[in-house]
């Protein structure tokens, strides 16, 4: 049995023109996928600072996840993006140290959670006490930069405590620069 072979016709322009609309739905579908990854699944952020320093470095690119946080509240330690209340042009990033109804204080440079001394080994020096006393309020999480005494965080009045919709998402891992690529 022998295969017979026919020519084709790649070279006319009905095909060109359906192999071309092929190409269109193929980058369109690519684009739309895109876009919802990027506005429902996950972001990509760049660190711009030393207030999170020695956990993650200036210029260091981290994959968000922005789905988490529509299946389960923030944690205890979880490092999270959120806009910045007085400006919310702007993302931070800070460590969860409270949560609704915890009381924080600052006090010996170390941090305490409803009275007990948080284990913290993830921070540049210690605290420098403030002598405040913080509650959470509902609905709002406490936030502080490991490195404690170089961050803008819950402490001040700028940031205060982070609204529940301010949340962006969780950090999960460094991808940038390639040498250093971890998770978080």
């Amino acid at each position: 049995m022998s295969e017979r072979v026919q020519e084709t016709s790649a070279g006319t322009p009905g095909k060109k023109r359906n192999e071309s609309w092929e190409w269109i739905k193929s980058l369109v579908i690519a684009f739309v996928l895109a876009l919802i990854i990027r506005q429902f699944l996950f972001a990509i952020f760049m660190v711009d600072g030393q207030s999170m320093v020695p956990t993650l470095q200036d210029r260091e690119r981290l994959v968000v996840n922005k789905l988490v946080y529509h299946l389960h509240k923030p944690e205890y330690n979880d490092i999270v993006v959120f806009k910045y209340p007085s400006d919310e042009t702007k993302d931070f990033i800070k460590r969860v140290i409270g949560l609704p109804g915890d009381r924080i204080e600052v006090r010996d440079f170390k941090v305490f959670r409803n009275g007990q001394e948080l284990d913290e080994p993830y921070i540049a020096e210690p605290t420098a006490p403030n002598g405040n006393v913080y509650t959470v309020p509902d609905g709002t999480i406490f936030v502080m930069g490991d490195n404690r005494n170089n961050s803008k965080d819950s402490r001040d009045p700028q940031v205060g405590y982070v609204k529940d919709q301010e949340i962006i998402g969780r950090a999960e891992f460094v991808w940038w620069p390639f040498a250093d690529i971890r998770n978080i």
